[in-house]
C-alpha cells in the first residue's frame, strides 16, 4: 500500500495543516510509514501552496512526490499549478467553489463544493481543510475515519473540536453525495 498524496491551495487555507494531519494519522493512528512536505509561493496568503504526503506499507525513501496518485486542489490556480505529473489511475478532488476548469484525461475527477458547504454549516470557510480530510479519506479509503479525527481534535483547542468534528463529517458526506 502506497497513496502520494499532493494538497494545494492557497495560502491560509490550511493546506499545509491538512498535510500534517493526515502525514500525523497515517504514522500515529494506522502504523504506517509517512512523510509531509510542504511548498508556498513568497505571498504565502494568497499565493499558490501545496502540501505533500507520502504514506505507505514500506520505507519511504525518497520524500517528494514525482507523481501523485491523489491531487486534491481548492483553488483554480492551485489546480493549474500543481494538478500535473499525475499517475494514469489518478483521483483529483477539486473544490468546485473556487476550481471551474479541470480536465478529466482518463483520471476519476470529483468535484465537491467544499468551501461553500462549509461556509453555510459553519458561518466560515475556516475549517474547510478539516471537511477536505474528510472528503479525501471517504473518497480513497487512506485509514479509518476515526484514527484522523482522533488527530484534528487533538491538534487544536477543546473549543474547535466541535466545529472540527462538524467540518470533517460534512467532508465524508459530501465525498458520498458525489461517488453516488
Amino acid at each position: 500500500m502506497r497513496y502520494d498524496i499532493r494538497f494545494s491551495g492557497s495560502g491560509g487555507q490550511g493546506i499545509i495543516t491538512a498535510g500534517i494531519l493526515l502525514a500525523q494519522a497515517a504514522a500515529i493512528k494506522a502504523g504506517k510509514n509517512a512523510v509531509q512536505s510542504q511548498s508556498y509561493g513568497p505571498e504565502a496568503r494568497g499565493g499558490a501552496s501545496k502540501a505533500e504526503v507520502i504514506i505507505s506499507d514500506d520505507e519511504i525513501n525518497y520524500p517528494k512526490i514525482i507523481s501523485p496518485d491523489i491531487v486534491i486542489s481548492l483553488t483554480q490556480e492551485a489546480y493549474n499549478k500543481y494538478a500535473v505529473d499525475l499517475k494514469d489511475e489518478a483521483v483529483i478532488i477539486v473544490d468546485n467553489t473556487l476550481v471551474h476548469e479541470y480536465k478529466q484525461d482518463g483520471h476519476k475527477v470529483y468535484a465537491v463544493p467544499i468551501t461553500a458547504s462549509v461556509k453555510e454549516l459553519l458561518g466560515s470557510a475556516v475549517s474547510a481543510n478539516i471537511a477536505t480530510l474528510g472528503v479525501v479519506n471517504e473518497i480513497c479509503k487512506i485509514m479509518e475515519h476515526q484514527w484522523l479525527l482522533d488527530v484534528v481534535i487533538s491538534n487544536f483547542p477543546e473549543r474547535a473540536a466541535e466545529n472540527n468534528t462538524k467540518a470533517y463529517n460534512l467532508g465524508i458526506d459530501l465525498a458520498k453525495k458525489v461517488m453516488e
